[in-house]
């Protein structure tokens, strides 16, 4: 992991392309715009299992990265535990930096 993680999480933000938090991450995924979906080491469990199974069932995938909510929210400006990657350039990014990409050639985009 890398603080070039925070960086891009930063920058989807600024470029409308993240979603945060638990409900309109929700109605992202639902809607279909979502490809890729965070959560921070620290979130509750309650949210995990709300968020991830909307997406389990969109085929959205889900990452829980290795930064807090307190670290993400400093990169994003705004209280986060959960949010959504609108972008498929952004999320395949993301997946790289965050090691969770397996190597294999990535389908969100």
């Amino acid at each position: 992991m890398s603080d070039r993680l925070l960086s891009l999480l930063g920058l989807c933000r600024r470029a409308g392309r993240l979603t945060v938090g638990c409900d309109p991450v929700k109605e992202s995924v639902t809607k279909g715009e979502a490809q890729l979906v965070l959560f921070a080491k620290d979130a509750s469990a309650n949210t995990l299992k709300d968020v991830a199974s909307v997406a389990e069932k969109a085929g959205v995938k889900t990452v829980t990265i290795a930064y807090d909510k307190k670290e993400i929210s400093a990169s994003v400006g705004k209280l986060c535990a959960v949010a959504g990657v609108n972008d498929g350039g952004f999320a395949k990014k993301i997946l790289e930096l965050s090691g969770k990409d397996n190597g294999e050639e990535c389908d969100l985009c």
